[in-house]
């Protein structure tokens, strides 16, 4: 199993930044892994915000595109997310997903969602 710790959550003013960062342990292979964040606002559907998978290619949601990046220290297996421009929009709970393989596969972010470990979520909330 794989376990996540999260941290970074808050309340910014629009326009403001902050850092999230999820750190795994556990059976965290890495011939192939794949670490990302979705958040969910309450009414609203979950969306995958980012996700950054061992070769260090990321994807985003349009949403965030340009405001937020990800990236990952392989090494202490942990994922950041840093946003910037924070809208109130952006307001939701972030959790942080990861999944790993001890096989080399080129499909573990398709399937992060569904087979992923999921995080216990850090709330962020961006006041207008």
């Amino acid at each position: 199993r794989v376990q996540l710790s999260e941290s970074g959550g808050g309340s910014v003013e629009t326009g403001g930044s902050l850092r999230l960062s999820c750190s795994a342990s556990g059976e965290t292979y890495r011939d192939s892994s794949c670490m990302g964040w979705f958040r969910q606002a309450p009414g609203k559907e979950r969306e995958e915000v980012a996700h950054i998978d061992n070769g260090g290619s990321s994807t985003y949601a349009d949403s965030v595109k340009g405001r937020f990046t990800i990236s990952k220290d392989n090494a202490k297996n942990t994922v950041y997310l840093h946003m910037n421009s924070l809208k109130p929009e952006d307001t939701a709970m972030y959790y942080c997903v990861a999944d790993f393989s001890p096989a080399v596969t080129d499909t573990i972010c398709q399937t992060l969602e569904v087979l992923g470990y999921w995080g216990q979520g850090t709330q962020v909330t961006v006041s207008s």
